[in-house]
């Protein structure tokens, strides 16, 4: 029971074999690092275990508890990814305000409060300046013991600084020493981890507990990042470690994907408090392959998230995100002009940013730059907190800006933004009049515009640095409106003539369009964030416009040029292919080349296998009937070969590097004297996809995408010519776009 083959004496002294590797040896099936993953196979494997399953349900009630619990366990592991991304939210949500507002001063009721709940329960607070009670004190009033004067501001500046550096020096150090992988935003991996690649670790246990402790550092640094991005990445590591809980996924890639896109769904439900665009931004940006059964897991699984956050509260607003707005006035047809504007310089910005971004992290690949990460973050960081510090707008975290931004003035504002002289204001009502604007709106103005270009500059440094960086709130931080005379001629007396914040909100929507193409998702997940179902043509109008533009001008969003500045293995679904090359023009070998290395179905001994094995780095090797005929019989991993290999030298009598292996069904009879054969046929495809040497490679590229295929074979009259690998077909995609086709690095 082993799992390999056992040799009794048969009749006459004929040995007769038994391949008993029905039970798989452990390792057998599974990938080496750095590998893509064989979907058909996997798909196959998983449905022969249904099958048996399904069988086995009719004959026991024990077999059909275990066949009902087997049907359940992908339900119940979306409700524990759910709970676990949800809390872990939460968690980050609410150390990352505290954090914040550390840098700035000291609760003396308790250090773990944050400003705001430091000031809640103070009967001291007046209505203007809401955030200052005597429990709530600045580090100048600490230190030197008053906040006002040009020296109590220095300490307030040189604190902030100081706790900026320290922040961004524990994260950046933390990753370096033990998780690695905690850097950056994890989208561009994620997809392509999705789409069949293994990057062994990077969703493991290590890479959570970091990218969540950084994570809370990182975005308290100060620095111009967001914490969405990584939290796609969080809950992407909450579904595979819950996965080795349950065999069906721990022994299955293919079925352990499905749960993976289920979890950025969650991750987006958390990031945004919007359980069906994160479903939509699962979809549409980053699964590979999402059956209709996906869909429903992943709606449950955000639905719970979702759930699990709002019962946390984090910012005890009753909210799923600090920037949640409701907007109520109508928008007029005229505005949608402005709107498309908004959609115009969201693109061109968008485009802009991923060439300028791209451009700074090669510069960082390939030069001196890269070996001193822990310098180029405290560097930044010091730049960030130096510059943000005199602007109120920069100073305060991206969440709390973004949230100013989006909001609609009432006369309870406190906001510069808001901040109108009143005039002729009845006291029954809460309607605003035409007002003017006061020095204060100018004066915001400015610094926003400020904000603006700070914000755009260092955010092209700052994605892609060795910390976890989103960019989602960057990116939204891109524009914002102002009341235009032009508009004065359709108000209506008294009533609200534009919302400013419904511009900002625009905006923001064609900016991340702009930035990561998204479309559908996008909208949604924008109306979610606001509650404003009357603003969906507005967003779709920006987010449409955005994308056309920025497409115009590159055809790639920030994720796909990620993937392609690290040379991940990744089929772009979107990309087509205008060549009219032929399989025969992209398979190996080429004609300089020495020919293919085959294994024979039963003319090689063990030493033979062993020795092909280490002379060669493939991951998998053809096997024919002889080196004469080249007839094609199957297709044999290096993997699985060299366990197997190992496993009967160990536990099985007789195998010798003399031993005879046989890819047969039948082994004919051998002579007493030889040794016990080793036969192999277990571990060997029968059914390898193959083409023939004159396919057009537009379908050849388009079985690789739709099957998730890792090799195919190319055959001419039955007769096998050579083998097309993913790699060879993205490298063969570079060349053709007059890249370099070694920047590819992944097997």
């Amino acid at each position: 029971y082993f799992g390999y083959t056992a040799v009794f004496m048969g009749v006459n002294g004929v040995p007769k074999l038994m391949d008993l590797l029905d039970e798989p040896l452990p390792g057998v099936g599974t990938y080496e690092d750095f590998n893509t993953i064989d979907w058909v196979r996997e798909k196959s494997k998983d449905r022969d275990r249904h099958r048996e399953i399904t069988n086995k349900s009719k004959e026991s009630t024990w077999a059909l508890m275990k066949s009902v619990s087997d049907a359940f366990s992908g339900w119940l592991l979306m409700l524990l990814i759910g709970l676990m991304a949800g809390a872990l939210a939460g968690g980050i949500d609410i150390s990352a305000h505290w954090l914040t507002d550390l840098k700035g001063g000291v609760c003396l009721n308790g250090f773990w409060f944050n400003h705001e709940h430091c000031c809640w329960n103070s009967n001291e607070t007046t209505f203007v300046e809401r955030d200052k009670c005597p429990q709530w004190k600045s580090w100048a009033e600490l230190i030197i013991g008053t906040a006002e004067g040009s020296f109590a501001y220095i300490v307030n500046y040189v604190m902030y600084v100081c706790w900026a550096l320290l922040f961004a020096f524990l994260a950046v150090s933390l990753v370096r020493a033990f998780a690695p992988y905690a850097c950056g935003s994890g989208i561009p991996e994620i997809k392509t981890i999705l789409s069949g690649f293994i990057i062994r670790g990077y969703l493991g246990k290590w890479t959570l507990v970091i990218k969540t402790i950084t994570l809370v550092l990182a975005v308290s640094s100060g620095l111009s990042l967001g914490k969405e991005g990584p939290l796609i990445h969080v809950a992407c590591c909450c579904g595979n470690i819950l996965c080795h809980v349950f065999t069906k996924y721990r022994k299955n890639e293919a079925k352990r994907r499905e749960v993976l896109s289920a979890a950025a769904a969650v991750g987006v439900s958390v990031a945004f408090g919007a359980p069906i665009g994160g479903v939509l931004f699962s979809l549409e940006e980053v699964s590979y392959y999402f059956p209709l059964k996906t869909l429903w897991r992943s709606f449950f699984a955000a639905l719970v998230a979702a759930f699990t956050l709002r019962s946390i509260n984090p910012f005890g607003n009753s909210r799923l995100v600090l920037f949640y707005v409701e907007f109520h006035s109508p928008w007029h047809l005229l505005e949608l002009v402005p709107f498309i504007l908004l959609g115009i310089f969201g693109g061109l910005w968008g485009a802009a940013f991923i060439r300028a971004n791209i451009a700074w992290c090669r510069r960082r690949k390939t030069t001196r730059l890269g070996h001193y990460p822990v310098l180029e973050v405290l560097v930044v960081t010091a730049v960030t907190a130096v510059l943000a510090f005199p602007n109120e707008y920069t100073r305060m975290s991206t969440s709390e800006l973004i949230s100013e931004l989006f909001n609609d003035c009432t006369l309870l504002d406190s906001s510069k933004l808001c901040d109108y002289i009143n005039v002729n204001i009845t006291k029954s009502s809460n309607e605003l009049a035409d007002r003017p604007a006061s020095t204060n709106v100018y004066m915001a103005m400015w610094q926003l515009a400020l904000a603006l270009v700070f914000k755009m500059l260092i955010t092209v440094v700052t994605f892609g640095m060795k910390v976890p960086s989103g960019l989602f709130i960057p990116s939204m931080l891109a524009y914002y409106h102002h009341d235009w005379v032009i508009f004065r001629g359709w108000c209506s007396p008294g009533a609200d003539c534009i919302t400013p914040g419904l511009y900002a909100m625009v905006g923001a929507a064609a900016c991340l369009g702009g930035v990561t193409r998204m479309t559908v998702s996008l909208v949604v997940i924008m109306f979610e964030l606001t509650g404003g179902l009357e603003y969906i043509v507005p967003l779709m109008a920006a987010a449409m416009t955005s994308k056309w533009v920025a497409d115009a001008i590159g055809r790639e969003g920030i994720y796909e040029a990620h993937i392609r500045l690290n040379g991940y293995p990744f089929l772009e679904a979107k990309e087509e292919f205008s060549h009219k090359t032929l399989a025969m023009d992209v398979m190996r070998p080429r004609r300089s080349d020495p020919p293919l290395s085959v294994l024979t179905q039963d003319s090689m001994t063990v030493e033979d296998v062993e020795t092909l094995i280490t002379e060669t780095s493939y991951s998998g090797f053809p096997v024919v009937v002889s080196h004469e005929s080249q007839r094609l019989v199957g297709f044999a991993l290096r993997r699985d070969l060299t366990i197997s290999i190992e496993n009967a030298r160990r536990r099985q009598d007789g195998i010798v590097s003399t031993s005879r292996v046989f890819f047969t069904e039948y082994t004919p009879p051998q002579a007493p004297s030889s040794p016990a054969p080793l036969k192999l046929r277990s571990v060997m495809d029968l059914s390898p996809f193959t083409v023939t040497d004159h396919t057009p490679m537009e379908i050849v590229v388009d079985i690789f995408r739709k099957l998730g295929l890792r090799q195919c074979l190319v055959t001419h009259n039955g007769r096998l010519l050579g083998i097309i690998t993913k790699k060879d077909i993205l490298k063969h995609m570079a060349q053709m776009a007059n890249r370099d086709p070694d920047s590819i690095l992944f097997n």
